[in-house]
Formats: C-alpha cells, sequence, structure tokens
C-alpha cells in the first residue's frame, strides 16, 4: 500500500525568495540610512560653523571686555597705591601734604592693641593725636573691642572720640538711645560720629532717620555729631543745608588731595596704614586744621 507524505514546509518557493532577499539587504539599508544621517549632522554643523574670522573678532571683543572690567574693578580704584610717592612716606603709604595733625579710626577687627607701642607713634614725623572708636552698630550691636580701646586712649593720652555705624534697617529713636546709653564722653572727647555708608530703598525716609538721629545725639551731648561718609555718598545723597551744617569726615581713598568742594574737617586718606602695636592694617586720617583746632572741636566742661 503506498504512503502519501505531505511537505512540512509549506511556504511557497516565491517567499522563500523573498524572504532571503530581504534578509541579505537589510545591512546595506542599514549602513545607508546611517550614512545618510552622518550627512546630515556634517551638513547642519557646516551650517552653523563660525567663520575663523568672525571667531578671532568675538573672541578679541571678549577680551577687550574683560581687560576692561579688571581694570575698571580691580586696578583703579586702587592706581594709587602704585604711583610714585613725591611726597613723604609714613605708615607704610605716602602721607597728605601740607597737614600736621594725624590720627587713626579703629574696633575690633584690629584686635588687641599694645597701646604702649602705639603711644610711640607720637615721637614719630608724623605723631597720631587722635583715635576715634567704633562703640555700636544698628540698634543692639556693641563692639566688643570699645570699653578697652576708649579707656586706654584716654590713659596714653590720645584724644579720643567714638563713633556709630548706621544700620537703615533699624529705627532710628532706637539707634540713638542705644548709642547714648553705650557712650559716656567727657570734657576733652571728640563729638560723636555718625558712619553711615549703606542706602536704603527710600532715600528720603533714610535722611529724614538721619536727621532724627542726629538731633537726639546732639541735644544729649551738648554739640554737633561729625558726619561720616564717602565722598559720593555725601555728594549723592547728603548734600544739602542740613546735613551741611554738621562737621564732615570724607572717606576718600588713595587720591592726592580732597575733590569735595564743600566744608570738611577730618579725611580718611588711607585704609591700608601699618602702626607699631596693631597687627591689622588701620584707616589714617588726618585733621584739616591745627591741633588747637582740634581742641576747639571737643567737647567742653
Amino acid at each position: 500500500m503506498a504512503i502519501k507524505t505531505t511537505n512540512k514546509n509549506t511556504t511557497p518557493k516565491k517567499t522563500r525568495k523573498v524572504t532571503a532577499s530581504r534578509k541579505v539587504s537589510s545591512p546595506s539599508a542599514s549602513r545607508k540610512v546611517q550614512r545618510k544621517t552622518v550627512h546630515k549632522k556634517k551638513k547642519l554643523a557646516k551650517k552653523w560653523e563660525v567663520p575663523m574670522w568672525l571667531y578671532y573678532i568675538i573672541m578679541g571683543i571678549v577680551g577687550v571686555l574683560f581687560v576692561a572690567i579688571f581694570y575698571y574693578s580691580f586696578i583703579r580704584p586702587y592706581a594709587y597705591r602704585w604711583k610714585p610717592c613725591y611726597g613723604l612716606k609714613g605708615y607704610g603709604v605716602c602721607m597728605p601734604a601740607g597737614y600736621k595733625v594725624h590720627g587713626i579710626d579703629i574696633s575690633h577687627y584690629q584686635g588687641d592693641i599694645d597701646w604702649e607701642k602705639l603711644s610711640q607713634t607720637r615721637q614719630s614725623q608724623f605723631p597720631i593725636r587722635f583715635i576715634y572708636m567704633k562703640a555700636t552698630e544698628g540698634g543692639d550691636f556693641s563692639d566688643k573691642n570699645f570699653t578697652a580701646n576708649f579707656d586706654s586712649a584716654r590713659v596714653h593720652g590720645f584724644i579720643r572720640g567714638a563713633y556709630h555705624f548706621y544700620n537703615p534697617k533699624t529705627d532710628a529713636i532706637r539707634q540713638a538711645d542705644f548709642f547714648i546709653n553705650s557712650v559716656k564722653l567727657e570734657p576733652g572727647d571728640l563729638p560723636p560720629v555718625l558712619d553711615i555708608e549703606k542706602k536704603a530703598k527710600d532715600m528720603n525716609r533714610l535722611r529724614a532717620d538721619l536727621k532724627l538721629w542726629l538731633q537726639l545725639v546732639e541735644k544729649h551731648y551738648g554739640v554737633k555729631p561729625i558726619i561720616y561718609a564717602s565722598y559720593k555718598f555725601k555728594t549723592n545723597y547728603l548734600n544739602d543745608s542740613v546735613f551741611n551744617s554738621y562737621p564732615y569726615w570724607i572717606a576718600h581713598y588713595y587720591v592726592d588731595s580732597v575733590r569735595y568742594q564743600g566744608d570738611w574737617n577730618f579725611w580718611q586718606h588711607h585704609d591700608a596704614g601699618t602702626l607699631p602695636g596693631i597687627d591689622e592694617q588701620v584707616d589714617l586720617n588726618i585733621f584739616n586744621g591745627s591741633l588747637q583746632q582740634l581742641d576747639s572741636l571737643c567737647i567742653k566742661e
């Protein structure tokens, strides 16, 4: 009896050939797609490629801007330090010519002071006659070295004074009361100083508050307080008849002379003085007058 066999592979021959053909051509198609992708990327990169001449121009502009910003930020403000000194040097800096009464101002930043060594400066070419000390800041900060410095200055024969660092965010009456309760000035001491360096969002309100502080402090001590402010701050924000009626202590560093056109009494001319008995650098000041005129400015009996 004959047995009928069935072909297990039922796929038509034509279909098998097509499938085989696809299997063979697949790697080639993939390479074509890859080549097209790479070509497109190269084309896109070429489209956005910066020409060399433009690249050098851009880099030159960036370099000039960097140098200009660096100069005006870090070199120009301190250029006076590298100027030749045609006058006399003292305490590590070129001293202003024509002034005889010199002084310093200190705070806890100067650390503990050897007052015996500092006293020797009175026999130097530029004798230190007066010292202002930071007493208070805002409504609740007392300089930790104030009491010791204030007492030592009197013991060692310096004309002494105290200053308050004003905080525009704190109530003016609170700040005035805080200074008054912290500082007892005696006959022979310099007038109290209002140190104002920070601006406020509302400058009109700040000016009114500063006037209130000055009035309260003047009423208590019986002497007009001194306003300490930078040259720019004074001319831009405090240049009116009321503020001009108070003695002015100008902060203006690394210049040959004071450029302020109004009256001024003290000039803080350097912030990098080196003095015996003080480890840290110190602010240097001069009084615009004679020693007798400085004495006449002090608190009376």
